[in-house]
């Protein structure tokens, strides 16, 4: 059962993400969870929103980005919207951290920092959009 489900949209640029990362901290406190968790779930959802912005719209500006955020008594669960490229997951590869501290390449994290941060991560496609599903549990 839903307790409460907040809503944001905002163009696909770099420059609202403060603006996606205050939505998140005040939702999650809001819903009860401690400031470590909220600090994780804003870090995962920034890095999901930068995704869409680099890799789905591919640097396009002005594509809109929805993400909502549903409390339910055990979990709070962030969900992020776009109509750009899907995500490959059968392409996707966790990232060699030795390799990429070798070769001090910088970027190719994110998906790996959100699968860490978050308790789960899910993709879906479907109807023309791109979902990335995240859920933090509540301790």
């Amino acid at each position: 059962m839903v307790v409460d489900t907040h809503t944001l949209t905002i163009p696909s640029s770099t420059s609202f993400l403060e603006e996606v990362r205050e939505f998140v901290t005040t939702h999650a406190t809001n819903a009860g969870f401690s400031e470590n968790a909220v600090e994780q779930m804003k870090m995962a959802v920034d890095e999901a929103c930068t995704n869409v912005i680099e890799h789905s719209y591919q640097g396009k500006s002005g594509q809109p980005i929805d993400i909502s955020i549903s409390s339910y008594p055990d979990k709070l669960m962030v969900t992020i919207r776009d109509k750009g490229l899907k995500f490959d997951r059968e392409a996707y590869k966790e990232p060699d951290l030795l390799l990429y501290a070798k070769s001090k390449k910088s970027g190719g994290f994110g998906v790996h920092i959100m699968r860490k941060l978050m308790d789960s991560v899910e993709y879906k496609n479907a109807g023309g959009f791109n979902e990335c599903c995240m859920t933090k549990n509540r301790s």
